[in-house]
């Protein structure tokens, strides 16, 4: 049989595994199985996508590549977690159009997570700052030696780190910052502390800030506390339909490692969701004080606050719009506004899973993209994996050795969409039809 046709039906089956996955998962959103087709793309990976897309490495070895942003003019800009050659940013330009960056330059001297870009604009972020390049009437970036400090002295305490940032409409900046703490423990992650209620956390991380985009030198005084009770977000976007923040929540860990007579290994490696939210100011999504249980569809109350996995609590807080199998780490959040891809697709959401590391003893998880469908601004049906196989394969991704882990999302011009990986630093370009 031709290799070709192997590649075809392995990944059949594959795409048939994770919907029986997902559908196992997530009982209240039933996904669908997808058609699949082995992408055209090269590198040490295959990866699957519905019939009619394509895909390809339009960059790699780039270091450790976390989120991307794409201008007007195609040149796309990839932020690395750690520095490469001295440099935190890289740009990439398609010279010729065949769907591969010719060009590669780096700037910035500081490593970090975020990136963005709005108003003649390129913002990116460290894990305490966020600054801004102008661009040029070219789209290039105008003095890549000298950025604008627009928000200073952000809490990074070696956990949940990464500020991610996206902007909206109006001139505001949102930064993530992450809770340094699993669930708000006396002593964190040790079995039997109690929570901490009030979560001193609170004042200064596990939320959204909201800053102006346009002024330098802000630190919390200038900024709002735009949302809290959120452990740690990494994928969010500005949803343009709705005028509205999504964010993707990491959900918490360890409930059997740190209540083994309330949760069994199983129930610990699928609770609680990795929830999506729609914020507007002064959201509260409850942590530490409580979770989102996928299977039970509830708000259950924490065990470190006195919950047995049944209580329910948080009827101050705001429900996910949308919620997944837990642990499977969403990274990456796009909204999709272009019109080359089939109708399903506009204004849907797309969630890049960086996969698991704490589902053991059963097989880890994740390493893929999946796709929402909404419609007048809210999730519609059922969820589905997008694109899939970067992990190289079922057995990678079981044991968690996974070879690539996506990370961030952005659409291109075109209408395309690109995928980073912050273990091998590729870059892929996914399309419909002959683009």
């Amino acid at each position: 049989m031709p290799t070709r046709m192997i590649r075809m039906i392995y990944a059949l089956l594959l795409s048939s595994v994770f919907s029986v996955f997902a559908c196992a998962n997530n009982s209240s959103h039933d996904t669908t199985k997808i058609s699949a087709s082995v992408s055209e793309g090269d590198g040490d990976v295959t990866l699957t996508l519905p019939a009619g897309f394509h895909a390809s490495v339009f960059a790699e070895n780039l270091g450790s590549a976390r989120h991307i942003a794409v201008n007007s003019n195609g040149d796309v800009y990839v932020k690395l977690q750690g520095l490469k050659d001295g440099k935190g940013i890289v740009r990439l330009r398609d010279t010729n159009g065949d769907g591969k960056a010719e060009e590669k330059s780096g700037f910035g001297d500081f490593a970090g997570t975020g990136i963005a870009i709005g108003n003649s604009y390129l913002y990116a972020s460290s894990d305490e700052e966020v600054f801004r390049f102008k661009l040029d009437a070219s789209g290039n970036v105008a003095d890549p030696d000298h950025p604008e400090k627009i928000v200073t002295g952000l809490l990074s305490r070696h956990e949940h780190e990464a500020k991610a940032i996206a902007l909206d409409n109006d001139g505001n900046l949102y930064v993530n910052i992450g809770a340094y703490s699993n669930s708000c423990q006396v002593q964190d992650r040790q079995k039997g502390s109690p929570g901490m209620k009030p979560c001193p956390i609170l004042d200064s991380a596990g939320g959204i800030w909201k800053f102006k985009a346009d002024k330098p030198n802000q630190t919390y005084g200038d900024g709002v506390r735009y949302a809290t009770g959120l452990r740690n977000v990494v994928g969010l976007n500005w949803n343009t339909q709705t005028n509205t923040l999504f964010v993707m929540q990491h959900g918490r860990d360890q409930l059997h490692d740190l209540f083994p007579d309330l949760y069994d290994t199983k129930q610990s490696a699928e609770l609680p969701a990795e929830c999506l939210y729609e914020l507007h100011q002064g959201s509260n999504c409850g942590w530490p004080y409580i979770y989102y249980d996928q299977v039970q569809h509830k708000k259950i109350l924490a065990p470190e606050f006195g919950g047995d996995g049944k209580k329910t609590a948080g009827e101050d807080a705001q429900d996910p719009v949308f919620s997944f199998p837990g642990h499977l780490a969403p990274n990456g959040l796009l909204f999709y506004t272009g019109s080359q891809f089939p109708e399903k697709y506009k204004n849907g959401a797309f969630v890049v899973f960086h996969g698991s590391w704490n589902r053991a003893p059963e097989p880890q998880a994740g390493y893929f993209v999946v796709f929402v469908p909404f419609k007048d601004g809210k999730p519609v049906g059922n969820w589905e994996v997008f694109a899939d196989g970067f992990s190289g394969g079922a057995q990678f991704t079981a044991s968690g050795r996974a070879k690539h882990r996506p990370c961030g999302i952005a659409q291109s011009p075109d209408g395309s969409i690109y995928v980073t990986d912050d273990t091998k630093g590729t870059v892929w370009k996914i399309s419909y039809g002959n683009k």
